[in-house]
């Protein structure tokens, strides 16, 4: 919601600021489908040229993050933590039972309370792998850690992928709006035994290039990266506390102290209260009863 608004305000602030002023939209009306053809065409170009398809995919896909947010909720990291508790006190009951659950994920009947966690592949071969690690006696806390930790490195260093191709193309927009502006200095120079207001509107042209190279990098395309940055950023905490959480259990701490342990590295502002995450352990208890 934030996103519409933020494009909202850009344009109407950018066009009525410059209304107000006194200006004609006439010139910019006439020459913008050009202008953003040239521009708009060749960042696209520029875009594919240096990037793989899985960026150009991951990029089209993250641009949703600017306006849908971070992914992960206050709800969210409650349930993932009365997850980890689930597997966790079974895993130590029974280390036999819980394979089916790690082993088969999509047919968990753990996993299968927590749809949107389940859906997530990176939280469940988090979750699973390193549970797996566990029951093959791979159990050093400080080597599962390390291992956790350039994991979760990789996840991020590869989130980010989206981020920097936005930036990379905000970057190039205004060179690209140069040279769509020079296209028109040029246009305008095989004009010139025309009179002064023919002139002024052809360079008047040619300047909405310079105008909308620059409006698009730094009005729309950095803003993107940025967002994309920020919401990747928010998001990652949540991988970060599965590994709070597992290292907790492979150190041998009760498992309740394991939960407490994934809670207070919470963000502040989804960290579930202390009183509310009880509440929702002893509903996990009682299903299991």
């Amino acid at each position: 919601m934030l996103g519409i608004i933020g494009l909202v305000v850009i344009v109407v602030m950018v066009f009525g600021g410059y209304l107000l002023a006194g200006g004609k939209l006439g010139i910019i009306l006439k020459a913008l489908p050009f202008e953003f053809m040239m521009i708009g065409g060749a960042a696209t170009g520029a875009f594919l040229i240096s990037n793989d398809g899985s960026v150009v995919k991951q990029t089209l896909k993250d641009i949703g993050k600017v306006f849908k947010g971070p992914k992960w909720k206050h709800g969210d990291y409650r349930d993932l933590l009365c997850l980890l508790f689930e597997l966790i006190r079974l895993a130590r009951s029974s280390p036999v039972a819980i394979e089916e659950h790690i082993e088969s994920p999509e047919s968990s009947s753990i996993f299968g309370k927590y749809p949107k966690i389940a859906g997530d592949k990176y939280a469940i071969e988090l979750i699973c792998d390193t549970m797996r690690s566990v029951s093959m006696n791979y159990d050093d806390p400080h080597q599962v850690e390390e291992v956790l930790d350039k994991r979760i490195e990789a996840m991020e260093h590869h989130a980010m992928h989206s981020s920097h191709a936005l930036q990379a193309t905000a970057d190039a927009l205004p060179a690209l709006g140069i040279v769509a502006a020079v296209l028109g200095v040029i246009k305008t120079m095989a004009s010139i035994d025309q009179p002064p207001e023919v002139l002024g509107k052809l360079i008047g042209g040619a300047l909405v290039g310079t105008f909308l190279g620059v409006f698009l990098a730094y009005g729309i395309a950095a803003p993107f990266a940025a967002k994309v940055k920020a919401v990747v950023d928010e998001d990652m905490p949540f991988y970060n506390l599965i590994r709070e959480v597992l290292v907790a259990n492979l150190h041998n701490h009760a498992t309740n102290i394991c939960i407490e342990v994934g809670r207070q590295n919470t963000p502040s502002h989804c960290r579930p209260s202390f009183v509310e995450l009880e509440d929702a352990l002893k509903s996990v208890k009682q299903e299991a009863a």
